[in-house]
């Protein structure tokens, strides 16, 4: 445990989030969820969380592999969980489709490719959701949201969000606590857009010891030295993570508008008055 107690009731927690889900999607009218199944541990809790709150015949899991980028692992344990939860589960290779776009495109490196296929996912979800009127449940969890670690209309875009606050510290906990194998709570996170593709190489930290600056910065409204200190690590790497989170705001905000008409429903910004 850090300096910071993560820790979580995961009994209400499991209830605020359940019933969120059931309100939201009688909300508006939807029979159920569709989610992406990964095989990794913001996924798998997603998916199990929607089954308590729907039951497992309103959930439809898809499981999107690309070749070369997805590791075999990764889809038994998808599959794996999939039948655990008794939910209607579709696999289906995203390499084709992917290989469409990149035919007709210029080269770029990896993360742009990478983002491409973090998209194409985004568009089969949505069609299953529209065919079946179901809502897209988003996978993202508030330690990637916050520092933007995700792919803007990729992951990133969904009808709802049921882990959205809760730290990775935090979804691995309650995941452990409801059951899920022990394989999938342990497993290293990876969005797998490359091959050897691992988040917390990629981020240049580990998620226990961002988690509990973000919980100085952004829970306990610490400054960056106050955090610095608390933790007893380097005033940079707290800095580096407030900055992420500044430049990202973008990417947790729709499209933003500019208001010209005296009233606009909440669709535009209102400019401050300039002389």
């Amino acid at each position: 445990m850090g300096v910071f107690d993560l820790s979580i009731d995961y009994e209400y927690v499991f209830e605020r989030i359940t019933n969120f889900i059931r309100w939201y999607v009688g909300r508006v009218g939807a029979v159920g969820a569709v989610v992406g199944l990964s095989g990794g541990i913001d996924s798998s809790l997603t998916a199990k969380l929607l089954v308590e709150a729907l039951g497992p015949n309103r959930v439809l899991g898809l499981i999107l592999p690309e070749k070369g980028s997805t590791p075999k692992e990764d889809v038994d344990d998808a599959l794996e969980l999939a039948e655990l939860l008794g939910i209607e589960h579709r696999l289906i290779d995203i390499t084709p489709i992917v290989e469409s776009f990149l035919s007709v495109l210029p080269k770029a490196d990896k993360v742009v490719v990478g983002n491409i296929k973090v998209r194409t996912r985004m568009v089969i979800l949505y069609y299953f959701a529209n065919a079946r009127n179901m809502l897209v449940a988003g996978t993202s969890d508030k330690s990637e949201l916050l520092i933007g670690y995700f792919t803007k209309y990729g992951d990133g875009a969904s009808d709802f969000t049921p882990i959205s606050d809760l730290y990775k510290t935090q979804v691995r906990m309650l995941a452990r606590w409801l059951g899920l194998p022990e394989k999938i709570v342990s497993k290293k996170s990876s969005p797998r857009l490359w091959p050897g593709h691992m988040a917390e190489e990629e981020l240049g930290i580990t998620y226990d010891l961002l988690d509990q600056i973000l919980y100085g910065l952004v829970d306990m409204r610490m400054n960056v030295d106050e955090v610095a200190r608390k933790l007893g690590v380097s005033r940079e790497l707290v800095s580096g993570i407030w900055k992420r989170i500044l430049a990202n705001e973008h990417k947790r905000r729709g499209p933003m508008g500019v208001q010209v008409s005296g009233r606009s429903y909440g669709v535009g910004y209102r400019l401050p008055h300039i002389t």
